[in-house]
């Protein structure tokens, strides 16, 4: 059975056709970040409205590049929350509308929980349980994955999440949107040390986050005196590093606390160059293997809105009947464990 996934929770359409038998089949993505350029962030309507415009040209392609109809398609994923509730709606209305002239049924997907499973669309995925670390826009949470629909919280943010930190970093160092790629790009310049940031919660003995502390720190260098290129460089690196510290310290302790060998890292932080790097390596000395899902799946996608719906499934959920919905635009994971 085909599963088709739509994904619209902000500021990326996807479409995708996933087959459990032979894995993805073709997957198109959108992304607005020249529209939303020029206003520093996503603005909700806009991103509504194109995705309007977006997703019947994607489905075209995708539905061309399989080589199969929607006469092939047994159910249809899309994500259901959280995300901007105007973008949700866009593709929680087309899917189910799809699905009622197809007489097929629905599967609300979790959008958090697409992340969680991604990299199980590589070649080498991961096997059952799992720690993951989630570091999606605004959320970085700590989960252990035991299996579909099975996932136990182990720690979060209190505060800032580390991709809306990177965000507002970035502002503050005058760069460009998105901010996150802009600072990681500008880190890179910057020498190691040069510039020293407190690590929130490091040494906290639990596996919470916090990262507005972090941001203020930023906010007073740059306040202190107008910093050259190289200084912000400097600043950039310095803010990168901290962040990276604290994420791969608790990550590793998680691993360890329940006893497995297995770490995911989830969500549009999780490209971060420098982030890999420093797991890969800390993580092979304690013979730990890290898993990431492909680079052109660790933003947001339809394939993992497709894939996680397909699992789903096969887990023994029950598809939804095509026709009434709701979207969740605040919506937390821990309520779909089980």
């Amino acid at each position: 059975m085909l599963i088709l996934g739509f994904e619209s929770s902000c500021d990326e359409t996807g479409v995708a056709l996933y087959d459990p038998a032979r894995g993805l089949l073709a997957h198109a993505l959108h992304s607005q970040v020249a529209m939303h350029r020029d206003y520093g962030g996503v603005v909700p309507e806009l991103a509504s409205r194109d995705h309007i415009r977006r997703t019947v040209p994607l489905l075209r392609k995708v539905l061309e590049e399989s080589g199969h109809s929607l006469d092939e398609v047994g159910a249809i994923a899309y994500t259901q929350g959280p995300g901007l509730a105007g973008a949700l709606l866009v593709g929680a209305a087309f899917a189910e509308a799809l699905a009622t002239s197809l007489g097929v049924p629905t599967v609300p997907v979790h959008h958090l929980e697409g992340h969680l499973l991604s990299p199980l669309l590589s070649a080498r995925p991961p096997r059952f349980p799992f720690v993951a670390l989630l570091v999606s826009g605004g959320h970085t949470q700590l989960m252990r994955v035991a299996g579909v629909g099975d996932y136990e919280l182990l720690g979060e943010t209190l505060d800032d999440a580390a991709g809306e930190a990177f965000d507002k970093t970035a502002k503050l160092l005058g760069l460009g949107y998105p901010g996150g790629p802009a600072l990681a790009a500008l880190a890179e310049r910057g020498t190691a040390g040069a510039v020293k940031l407190p690590r929130p919660m490091l040494n906290s003995g639990d596996l919470m986050f916090s990262f507005s502390g972090l941001k203020t720190a930023v906010l007073t260098q740059v306040r202190e005196r107008s910093l050259s290129e190289q200084e912000r460089a400097d600043v950039a690196r310095g803010f990168q590093d901290a962040i990276v510290e604290v994420l791969v310290k608790k990550s590793l302790q998680a691993v360890k606390d329940c006893g497995l060998k297995q770490l995911v890292v989830a969500g549009g932080v999780g490209a971060n160059r420098e982030l890999r790097r420093q797991l890969d390596a800390r993580a092979a000395r304690r013979g730990i293997a890290v898993y990431y899902p492909e680079l052109e799946f660790c933003t947001d996608n339809g394939a993992m809105i497709a894939l996680a719906g397909a699992l789903r499934l096969a887990a023994g959920a029950v598809p939804k009947t095509a026709g009434g919905f709701a979207v969740r635009p605040r919506w937390p994971l821990a309520e779909i464990s089980g």
